[in-house]
């Protein structure tokens, strides 16, 4: 494991690794439950991935799944479980004083009137204007601590298999998604009564169009890896079909292949100057996020581009292309 400024968080939901210098892998570790994701897997992983903001030598991250599953989703049982046994006002109050991190229900859309929590307290680039977040039972970043992330360093979602439900709002909100030639995914909330309120429906229109993702979100349906890459939910998919064998395929091998695969993504993001990739990541998100063109534009100015002139990698940048040479890149100081 690399020096770190600080250690990585204990994780009991997922692995972490650290496939090339700057790149953290996250694994989900619930293979027997396709990696569905409790209360305490949301706030693992929040913690993780603000960690990896924090964390200089990192630049980017992965998120993948064990086993046949990417991510199926919320824990639905659970849930279940809390709707027809809903606690007392006094087990509630008791509760909610006493636990840490300040909520303790798998969110997929509990009504409210079971659960009165504060979201996790998050860095400044998780703190946007969002009103419901102050009685939701996940933390600010959302599901995963991905679906509503802002956060200030790129996340790829490598889909080995399933992806359905909070899987798929995940993956919305990531910044590249690659997925095996066999995954699945969708948003199949409406078939149980849910809702995905988890970030996904206000952001699934800005990637795919309305019609589209009212067909998605409506209907419930499942989705082959090409159709999503031909509706624009994938950057890429990855061709696994000799992985099957006797039918069956070796969720082995897929992972392999398509983890590979993101992580030669992720050291060709990584290899470049660390500062201007966060703030060229600042600038789309802004405008993806429903800020005007030349707002986000002046915005991006504003906050940014002082600080990036100011650095140590936009010198090198420049001196390394004058001499032809590959920069020398400093972890970022942004």
């Amino acid at each position: 494991m690399p020096p770190f400024a600080r250690p990585p968080p204990s994780t009991q939901y997922a692995q972490l690794s650290f496939p090339s210098t700057h790149v953290l892998l996250v694994t989900l570790n619930r293979p027997r439950d396709l990696n569905c994701i409790n209360s305490q897997g949301h706030a693992e992983l929040h913690d993780v991935w603000e960690w990896m903001d924090d964390e200089p030598s990192l630049r980017v991250g992965i998120l993948t799944g064990k086993g046949r599953a990417f991510c199926a989703g919320a824990d639905l049982k659970g849930i279940s479980r809390l709707i027809m046994n809903p606690p007392s006002r006094a087990s509630r109050s008791e509760s909610s004083s006493s636990r840490n991190p300040p909520f303790s229900v798998s969110p997929l859309l509990v009504p409210m009137n079971i659960v009165q929590a504060k979201p996790i307290e998050s860095p400044e680039w998780n703190n946007s204007a969002q009103a419901s977040t102050s009685k939701s039972p996940m933390p600010v970043s959302g599901f995963g601590g991905l679906s509503r992330r802002k956060g200030r360093k790129p996340i790829i979602c490598a889909i080995n298999g399933l992806c359905f439900g909070g899987g798929t709002e995940m993956i919305i909100n990531a910044d590249l998604v690659i997925a095996s030639s066999l995954a699945k995914m969708g948003l199949p909330e409406v078939k149980r009564g849910v809702v995905a309120l988890a970030g996904a429906l206000p952001r699934l229109i800005r990637t795919i169009g309305r019609q589209r993702a009212m067909e998605m979100a409506l209907t419930g349906r499942a989705y082959t890896a090409e159709q999503a890459e031909r509706w624009g939910l994938l950057n890429e998919v990855v061709s696994v079909g000799d992985c099957v064998v006797d039918g069956k395929p070796d969720d082995e091998a897929v992972s392999e292949r398509v983890v590979g695969r993101a992580v030669q993504i992720a050291i060709e993001i990584a290899e470049n100057s660390p500062d201007a990739v966060l703030v060229t990541r600042e600038g789309v998100k802004l405008g993806w996020e429903g800020i005007g063109a030349e707002e986000a534009t002046g915005l991006l100015n504003e906050t940014w581009v002082r600080r990036l002139y100011e650095g140590e990698n936009i010198k090198e940048g420049l001196k390394a292309f004058v001499e032809k040479r590959k920069p020398n890149w400093r972890d970022s100081k942004l």
